[in-house]
């Protein structure tokens, strides 16, 4: 394996919060605390995140709500619907605090962070993470777990074990070569950052059952049965630091907004409302990232699982000029899903996406048509962003995505939009 211009010398911390979802929740509803709670995934589906008191009564992620409703009042508990507009202001809000630690901070997911520490190496590590994770408690209320190492996948596993014992008070330290070792032989393959199931199965074949066996494969084995993500899984774990550091993430290259619905949709008018809300998620989350989108594809979904005949189709246009304009994208989607439409069938899923997606700065002269970003609709655009953005999300919204949209997927568990909705702020008496 090449380590040339590798080193193992960096310092990485891993900043993960504890049961997110349901951490968020408990922020502003103290009651919930010490009780079993669970978020559920769209339509009050499927477990998306459990509180510690659920994972102790046994049921797994992913397991569906109403199969253990029962068994989780019976306890006391709570199920809750997914709050999506809450969640995502407060991983704003714990990211915004992490940035205040260090100046390198690349977010990998809503409440998972990496911070480089190099330079820090005179400090307390240990003393350092905790001020971490007292700070974003304090600050926000959130529950972290710090995984302080020498790369992203060593930080990963100091992060593992700082969240599941309770003796490193939610934080661990992994830089000495004893330390690392002992934690690698506890880990099992499938529980290493990119090792899949079908990695794990293979390298189990072969006798490389922990982290640690995997780090000591011989090299002739990992040049010719692991790809490069799995040579670099290798190298990380031996200290050598090859995953950089993304500050600044690239550009989303395809945008897709798609939900399934509360209920069987066979109306075209709900229909419309529907695509006409995905487009207005997706044209704001293009306009974000200040890009425009060259291609436009809607498609329907009928029920799978549903006895009776199937439909599953798709329309796409080219876009010319590229735009990221929603009342333009709204017109085109709408003549697409038109297209698409059968009367009879009854539909459980309808979705958008933009792809052929560029930066406002590169999109090329049209000698026919004027592009948005030339003219008033771009000043418009930005304005309904503006005050969204300040007054909350549909403050000012399209007449075409409805005013009762009974199509919206069933939320009957939930809690309010306290950060987000004047009306939802929390009131003191």
């Amino acid at each position: 394996m090449n380590k040339i211009g590798l080193t193992d010398q960096d310092i990485v911390a891993l900043v993960d919060c504890n049961n997110f979802y349901v951490s968020c929740e408990r922020v502003f509803d103290p009651s919930l605390e010490g009780k079993p709670v669970a978020v559920l995934s769209n339509n009050d589906g499927c477990l998306v995140s459990r509180s510690n008191e659920i994972k102790a009564l046994k049921i797994p992620m992913g397991a569906p709500g109403f199969k253990h409703e029962a068994l989780i009042r019976k306890h006391g508990g709570v199920l809750l619907s997914s709050n999506y507009t809450l969640y995502g202001d407060m991983s704003r809000r714990v990211m915004d605090v992490l940035g205040k630690f260090s100046p390198e901070l690349e977010i990998y997911s809503i409440d998972e962070a990496f911070l480089g520490l190099n330079g820090f190496r005179v400090r307390d590590l240990e003393a350092y993470g905790r001020k971490i994770r007292e700070t974003v408690r304090k600050w926000t209320g959130i529950p972290v777990s710090v995984g302080i190492s020498r790369s992203k996948t060593l930080a990963k596993v100091a992060n593992h074990y700082a969240k599941r014992y309770s003796g490193y008070c939610g934080c661990l330290v992994m830089l000495d070569d004893e330390r690392i070792q002992k934690a690698l032989e506890k880990l099992p393959v499938s529980e290493i950052w990119g090792i899949g199931r079908q990695y794990d199965k293979f390298l189990r074949q072969n006798k490389i059952a922990n982290a640690w066996q995997l780090r000591n494969a011989p090299e002739q084995f990992i040049d010719h049965y692991m790809t490069s993500v799995g040579h670099k899984t290798v190298l990380e774990l031996q200290g050598f630091s090859c995953i950089d550091l993304d500050e600044a993430p690239a550009p989303k290259k395809s945008i897709v907004v798609s939900r399934s619905f509360g209920k069987q949709v066979s109306e075209l008018e709900e229909l419309e409302e529907a695509v006409s809300t995905y487009i207005t998620r997706a044209a704001e989350k293009l306009r974000a990232q200040h890009s425009v989108a060259g291609h436009l594809m809607v498609f329907l979904n009928t029920n799978r699982f549903k006895e009776g005949p199937q439909y599953n189709n798709a329309a796409q246009m080219t876009l010319s000029p590229p735009t990221a304009y929603t009342p333009d994208l709204i017109k085109t989607a709408l003549e697409l899903l038109r297209d698409l439409w059968l009367p009879g069938f009854e539909f459980k899923k309808a979705g958008v996406m933009f792809s052929e997606i560029m930066h406002e700065d590169d999109v090329p002269l049209n000698l026919i048509e004027t592009n948005y970003l030339d003219d008033e609709r771009k000043a418009l655009a930005d304005t309904i962003d503006r005050i969204n953005r300040h007054c909350g999300r549909d403050t000012v919204f399209y007449a075409s995505s409805g005013i009762r949209q009974d199509w919206q997927m069933k939320r009957a568990r939930l809690s309010p939009s306290y950060t987000t909705r004047w009306s939802d702020l929390m009131k003191t008496k």
